[in-house]
């Protein structure tokens, strides 16, 4: 099945303790806030969240990707993914004060 945007949250956790991790700040509880948030809207048969690997870029974190749109967020909280979720998967519209510019 193809997905109409795919999303990845990093959930890596250093283990070397050189810098701080996605998933140290708590990775995996967005992973399962983003599911909770679009199975609100039905938006899971047709868009999917899973967590990832090290995007490199672990001072920014928690870090979120959304595609095909490659969308960048960074400094994501739970309480930013209703909006994500409502502004960029249901409405294409990206949530700027979030989104990491290259």
């Amino acid at each position: 099945m193809k997905y109409k945007k795919h999303i990845f949250v990093c959930t890596n956790e250093r283990t070397d303790g050189s810098r701080i991790s996605c998933g140290e700040k708590n990775g995996m509880d967005l992973v399962q806030e983003f599911k909770k948030e679009m199975g609100k809207y039905g938006l899971q048969k047709s868009m999917r969240v899973q967590r990832s690997g090290c995007f490199d870029i672990c001072e920014k974190g928690p870090s979120v990707v959304v595609y095909p749109e490659g969308v960048f967020y960074s400094h994501v909280k739970i309480e930013d993914i209703p909006e994500i979720v409502k502004e960029h998967l249901q409405n294409d519209r990206h949530v700027e004060r979030l989104k990491l510019n290259f």
